[in-house]
């Protein structure tokens, strides 16, 4: 049974030795009013993430750090529709190979708008979307909760998600030592369940739980009939 579940184990964590993860936990704020007067959050045409429209899979601008900008460049989104006070995962998994340091940081509206700094940032970052022709490879999605079915003003638990992207590699290609490639990632929301473990989890969970239990019942079902086997002789003896 223990080599059994051994061997579960290593099917199930060998997808993920081909990429790397990075992760930030948080606690979703309290509601907030969100107006539909412009300039509004729409306006700012960044990728948003809700329960429903949980990943994204896209490139993300990575550089190498500078004085002005240590932990690389910055790709804002927008975290939406989020339940006060649950706990939730938000990660971005790479390919290995593509060496990039990742620093994840979650901001309450309040605490962007008063910042110069990271308003600064955020709008620069809007231009530049407003700007490109840049396109999401993939999105899954609900279209019944996508933004354009939502009320314009509604409260609702809403943070902003600042992703810090640093190539982590040297190389004597002047090229890639000039123009560090776009990095491509998936970027997912995961709420927690009961506050205690992310949702993705749980179907591997029951998976596990599933094969444990029929290992289980199978060991048992052979330990009775070697045990029945070897109380033979036994008997035998007992008849001579």
């Amino acid at each position: 049974m223990n080599t059994m579940l051994a061997l579960i184990s290593v099917l199930l964590t060998a997808p993920l030795v081909t990429a790397n993860t990075e992760k930030a936990i948080f606690l979703a704020p309290d509601s907030i009013n969100i107006p539909s007067t412009h300039p509004n959050l729409d306006d700012l045409q960044v990728d948003t993430l809700t329960p429903d429209n949980w990943a994204i899979r896209t490139y993300l601008e990575a550089q190498f750090p500078t004085d002005s900008a240590k932990y690389g460049k910055p790709t804002w989104l927008v975290l939406d529709q989020l339940t006060e006070g649950q706990r939730y995962e938000v990660r971005v998994c790479w390919a290995a190979t593509q060496p990039t340091a990742f620093v994840l940081n979650t901001y309450e509206l309040q605490t962007v708008f008063e910042s110069a700094e990271l308003i600064t940032e955020l709008s620069d970052y809007s231009l530049t979307r407003q700007n490109s022709d840049r396109v999401i490879v993939h999105k899954r999605r609900n279209d019944a909760s996508s933004s354009a079915g939502r009320p314009r003003e509604r409260e609702a638990s809403v943070l902003f998600l600042q992703i810090l992207a640093a190539a982590d590699y040297y190389t004597t290609n002047k090229t890639l030592m000039n123009d560090v490639p776009p990095v491509y990632v998936d970027v997912i929301l995961d709420p927690y369940v009961f506050n205690l473990l992310p949702r993705s989890l749980l179907p591997t969970i029951g998976y596990i739980v599933v094969v444990a239990s029929l290992s289980w019942f199978i060991a048992r079902r052979i330990s009775s009939w070697i045990q029945s086997i070897a109380a033979e002789p036994d008997q035998d003896k007992k008849e001579q």
